[in-house]
């Protein structure tokens, strides 16, 4: 289960959004060659990618911005791109550009912060904007609960595509970041669900000030848990419905 679209597209052009998105795409594709190669792949991540153990030492703490450039594959880099692209858009129309790029930048910081604190001595590369998408998606939470997103269902032989409130799946999706990292070893890599929910919980901290300012309760009433603006009206499929017997 994972969102394609949300029904708010942003009330103006998000360039911060399609900024970051070129350049985690740009920065992918510079290294993308290296993969057939993994003595000179590692060498990149060794150089850009956050490993805890060095920044614990107070080395490379320049890596906790450059890992959030870096990406492990082609599905790490579409898959944090398309969340991006739904959620970060309607953020930025509410923060500002200038303001949504810091926002951004600070929720990825925090998410390696919390990274680091689960395994400080860990030598596994960390890489990913999932950190910094996770703050936005933990604003877009506060200030957005009931807009609603297009989730894709897929279960083995059925499939479906349906919109729900985007508190459900942000809810969810936390759930399974906080679950996991109960459950994983953080020295022996994988997802860092860590990161992940500590910047989710930062960005909706981070957020706070922004949903008080517009009024708080009276802003979710005004606008009924959605983006100031009226929904997109998408085009109905034209592939006919078929009934079961």
């Amino acid at each position: 289960m994972f969102p394609i679209r949300d029904h708010n597209p942003s009330g103006r052009v998000p360039y911060v959004t399609y900024a970051l998105m070129a350049a985690n795409i740009g920065i992918f594709l510079s290294y993308a060659g290296l993969f057939s190669d993994p003595r000179a792949l590692n060498q990149v991540f060794f150089n850009w990618a956050m490993i805890p153990a060095f920044v614990t030492s107070g080395e490379h703490l320049y890596t906790f911005v450059s890992s959030m450039f870096l990406h492990g594959g082609w599905a790490h880099l579409a898959g944090n791109m398309l969340f991006l692209w739904i959620f970060g858009d309607n953020i930025e129309d509410e923060l500002g550009h200038s303001r949504f790029l810091l926002f951004y930048l600070a929720a990825g910081l925090l998410a390696g912060i919390v990274h680091v604190a689960s395994a400080p001595f860990s030598q596994v590369p960390t890489v990913g904007a999932s950190g910094a998408i996770a703050g936005v998606m933990g604003g877009y939470l506060l200030l957005f609960p009931r807009a609603r997103v297009d989730i894709f269902l897929f279960l083995v032989v059925y499939f479906r595509v349906f919109p729900i409130p985007a508190w459900i799946m942000l809810a969810l999706w936390f759930g399974f970041q906080f679950v996991g990292g109960i459950g994983a070893d953080p020295d022996q890599g994988g997802v860092a669900y860590w990161a992940h929910a500590g910047g989710f919980v930062a960005g909706f901290l981070f957020i706070i000030p922004v949903w008080l300012a517009r009024g708080g309760p009276r802003f979710w009433r005004q606008h009924h848990g959605a983006p100031p603006h009226p929904e997109a009206v998408y085009a109905r499929s034209r592939i006919p419905k078929v009934n079961r017997r």
